[in-house]
């Protein structure tokens, strides 16, 4: 009995030393493990090392990539500064007109002004005369007035984009922000936001049903608007894009870029208003005397419309007429 309970305490002893012996083990492989997750002393340092490195690659890497989005928009915006063809300038203007239409009309509005002309001048003067101021006017209808109009609905395209694109861009951000993907946030655009920034953005989402990438989509777009506003737009995507980020806050901080510009854009106009006016009275001052002297005293101007020397006084005064204008005119525009 008492050999069985010597036996007994001597086994008990012995797990007793072996489960000492391993729990110490045990307990430094875990302080060793931990050791190795938090570091300390040289392996914390190689380790911090390791992960600065980390951030250091991902940090070029993504320095990299901006810095070719940015080559490449660079690049674009120097294709875009090339001739710009009749196509494009009806895009611009929002005309669904081909070409050929556009020369006809061009055509028929020459013809027309030369009619006007030459029925005019016909009864009040010599059949030369009258001929020459036809086709004078036969040339301001075949090439100046439609490309004016033209640039004129441009124009007037240009600054209803600009007056809905903040709204559209905010419009998208709040989508982004519920929870939708890029494309149907572009869609929720051309759907509530009025011409001709709805259609613009319908044209993106068309596109990329037919396999055309977004970035190219809004290459289009840019092409057919030519802002500065939409090549933001197209710099913040593509760039988001390629690098990665919070899409919804840079588009943000574009739209307050936006209504920034604009609000700029109301107070230059504000300012340089009276310097229109003023540039308007004082360049029709000379018609207006010469309206009202021929009204008074016809005769008074005859010498310059009927001597060779008043001839050439009164182009080289409409020459020097034109030229002060163009001067004012260059002068009150602000570009920005």
């Amino acid at each position: 009995m008492a050999e069985w309970m010597l036996l007994a305490l001597v086994a008990a002893g012995a797990a007793g030393v072996v489960w000492a012996v391993f729990s110490l083990m045990e307990e430094r492989s875990s302080d060793q493990r931990l050791q190795s997750l938090v570091g300390s002393g040289p392996q914390r340092e190689q380790r911090q090392g390791f992960v600065q490195g980390l951030l250091e690659r991902t940090k070029n890497d993504r320095r990299r990539k901006l810095e070719e989005s940015l080559r490449e928009l660079q690049e674009r915006e120097r294709k875009q500064k090339k001739r710009v063809t009749l196509r494009q300038r009806l895009q611009r203007a929002g005309l669904q007109a081909s070409e050929t239409q556009f020369y006809l009309f061009s055509l028929g509005m020459g013809v027309v002004l030369a009619f006007i002309t030459l029925v005019l001048f016909a009864g009040s003067g010599s059949m030369q005369t009258a001929f020459i101021m036809a086709g004078v006017a036969f040339f301001i209808g075949l090439l100046g007035l439609p490309m004016w109009l033209l640039r004129y609905l441009a124009h007037r395209r240009m600054q209803r984009f600009l007056h809905y694109l903040p709204d559209a861009v905010e419009l998208m951000v709040r989508g982004l922000r519920s929870g939708l993907p890029v494309t149907d946030a572009m869609r929720t655009i051309a759907e509530e936001v009025p011409d001709p920034v709805g259609p613009e953005f319908m044209e993106v989402v068309e596109g990329q049903k037919l396999g055309i990438p977004m970035e190219q989509g809004l290459e289009r777009m840019y092409e057919r608007v030519p802002l500065p506003e939409v090549n933001f737009l197209s710099i913040v995507i593509a760039i988001q894009r390629e690098t990665g980020g919070n899409l919804s806050e840079a588009l943000s901080n574009l739209a307050s870029v936006l209504r920034a510009r604009k609000t700029m854009k109301l107070k230059v106009k504000a300012i340089s208003q009276e310097a229109k006016v003023s540039a308007i009275i004082i360049g029709s001052i000379p018609f207006v005397l010469v309206g009202a002297m021929t009204f008074l005293n016809p005769q008074h101007l005859d010498p310059f419309f009927e001597t060779t020397k008043g001839n050439i006084v009164a182009v080289l005064a409409g020459l020097w007429m034109l030229a002060g204008v163009l001067i004012m005119r260059k002068i009150i525009n602000f570009k920005f």
